[in-house]
């Protein structure tokens, strides 16, 4: 049991970065085309994860023409090139399986996740008290004194 998970830790790659379903995503996948090999770009949201280690998966859709287009990527496939994400996505459920349903705009759209550096940007600043040192009053009336009987 022990070589078994010695062998796929060695397997399942950890350079993507964290996403979640509901991230628009765009993923470069390589493709092998006769001799040629070029990467090609799929950008869509992510309707779920599923698994874990070398099994883990994901799934992504986007409308291509009209037509809704799902594809289903291993995490430890070497046709992957490398993630890009996009936008987060802010959602309650772990599948989007609801998206297949929807046509148009309404397919797309899902609210995005406020991010914790714009919420620091729009928060406005506190007013900052001008501070004046403080003078001792009695001071300058024994100087307005001490000019007035030299005079």
């Amino acid at each position: 049991m022990d070589k078994i998970k010695l062998i796929s830790a060695g397997q399942i790659r950890s350079d993507f970065p964290d996403f979640n379903t509901g991230d628009t995503i765009s993923v470069s996948v390589k493709v092998i085309e006769g001799d040629k090999e070029r990467i090609q770009q799929f950008k869509g949201i992510v309707m779920g994860i599923k698994g874990s280690g070398v099994s883990k998966t994901f799934r992504v859709r986007k409308i291509s023409n009209g037509v809704g287009v799902e594809r289903i990527f291993p995490f430890s496939s070497p046709k992957i090139a490398g993630i890009e994400v996009l936008k987060l996505g802010s959602v309650r459920r772990a599948k989007l399986y609801y998206l297949r349903n929807l046509t148009g705009k309404a397919a797309t759209k899902i609210k995005e996740k406020k991010k914790l550096s714009d919420l620091v940007i729009n928060k406005k600043e506190p007013a900052q008290v001008k501070s004046e040192p403080v003078v001792d009053q009695t001071t300058i009336t024994e100087e307005k004194v001490s000019e007035s009987v030299s005079a």
